[in-house]
């Protein structure tokens, strides 16, 4: 009878550690990224009464005679299943879809979690809603990422400026007639910018000074001052195309403009190109199809690509990388120590394969969206009721071997 009764009384100790994790699944059905667990049970210690026989010639072998000793929890099971995305429309919030996991450091120490509803702090870093600060590689001021180098904090910075860039190429397309009249002029104009961010208007005028052939002049400014192209004498064949000059620039010289120390080189388009410049007849569509320049612009917004790069959009219309959000995998997991919301690295999860996300089996940035919950609510009450019935029934084999040790007590007094 003490041996039921010790049993059940593991039986019922079971049963409560599954009702306490079955309790904690509910209580996080809402928590963003949370990953539900599942008790899972053994037996324990079992009692030979008769062991095992070897078959004879004339008698049969016989099996051992166990009795088990009750049950105990081998161990709590993470379920690092997909959980359901959600559109939130925030900037800052973050999911992945697949494997992996974000990198947060948190008062020097290396976590991670799914869930990626992350603000902007005071210093402008990227972190989590308790504080721990995202981890990532910081764009240069260039907007390349060197996803080489190790991880660090990620920094969004208000009213970031993005310096100005001088026109260095222009790109010049469409058709000028060749039915124009010789001395009939076609003209062109652009913004262009210096090393200042300075706008300045570049003027071009083609003027046709024979069958096939044209020059090409430029102004800048206000007052079109004059300036002086490496090759203004352009030469078309039978067919249209342009022969001369043979590379198709007719470029300006790095300091001829004022603010313009590198200078402007100005494309006509190859042979065959989409878009060159051609002699046809019909209307003319000399346009500038293209410049590299621009002024200098304020940090506006950001948004979060798949591969997890922060694209910041500035006021002057430019969009430059502003850093990447690195993604982490390991070989186990479901081996990984869950504390206060996110987890860490334990002996038996393997080593934190950190990289940029959709490489290496890491999963995809969903921007603006949030993983809930992989909780099933369903099959968490099916598990309540298998807790409460096993701690139940467990409870009930403590009361009849009671009441069969009653029994036997009472032999005595009869």
């Amino acid at each position: 009878m003490i041996r039921s009764m010790s049993s059940a009384l593991s039986g019922m100790r079971a049963h409560q550690a599954m009702l306490d994790v079955v309790g904690n699944n509910i209580s996080n059905v809402s928590t963003t990224g949370f990953k539900s667990s599942a008790a899972v049970f053994e037996d324990v210690l079992t009692q030979v009464t008769a062991g095992a026989g070897a078959p004879a010639t004339e008698a049969g072998g016989t099996n051992p005679a166990q009795i088990g000793l009750g049950v105990r929890v081998a161990g709590i099971a993470q379920s690092m299943t997909q959980g359901a995305l959600q559109r939130t429309g925030r900037a800052g919030d973050m999911s992945i879809q697949g494997d992996g996991f974000f990198v947060l450091s948190q008062n020097g120490a290396e976590t991670y979690t799914r869930g990626g509803n992350f603000t902007i702090d005071a210093l402008g870093r990227l972190a989590t809603i308790d504080g721990g600060l995202v981890q990532g590689w910081q764009a240069g001021a260039t907007g390349v990422i060197n996803s080489n180098l190790p991880v660090g904090g990620i920094v969004v910075r208000v009213g970031d400026q993005l310096p100005p860039n001088q026109t260095t190429a222009i790109t010049l397309g469409g058709n000028i007639s060749s039915d124009a009249a010789v001395a009939s002029t076609i003209q062109s104009a652009v913004s262009v910018f210096d090393q200042q961010g300075n706008e300045v208007l570049l003027q071009f005028t083609f003027t046709k000074t024979a069958a096939n052939a044209w020059t090409a002049t430029a102004t800048y400014g206000a007052l079109l001052t004059p300036v002086a192209l490496t090759d203004g004498a352009l030469t078309f064949d039978g067919t249209g195309e342009l022969t001369a000059p043979i590379d198709h620039n007719i470029n300006i010289a790095g300091g001829l403009i004022p603010g313009f120390v590198d200078p402007i080189e100005i494309d006509l388009g190859a042979t065959g190109e989409a878009g060159r410049v051609t002699q046809y007849a019909g209307r003319k569509s000399l346009v500038v199809t293209e410049q590299d320049g621009f002024a200098s612009g304020v940090l506006q917004s950001y948004a979060v690509s798949p591969d997890g790069k922060l694209v910041g959009t500035y006021s002057n219309g430019r969009t430059q990388n502003i850093a990447q959000v690195a993604l982490t995998v390991f070989a186990n997991p479901e081996g990984l120590e869950r504390i206060g919301g996110v987890w860490r690295q334990t002996a038996n999860s393997g080593l934190s394969q950190i990289g940029v996300p959709n490489a290496g089996g890491r999963g995809q940035i969903n921007p603006s969206t949030l993983e809930l919950s992989n909780v099933d609510l369903a099959q968490e009450f099916t598990n309540l009721i298998v807790a409460q019935r096993g701690f139940q029934a467990n409870s009930r084999v403590i009361t009849s071997s009671d009441e069969i040790l009653q029994e036997i007590v009472n032999l005595k007094r009869g």
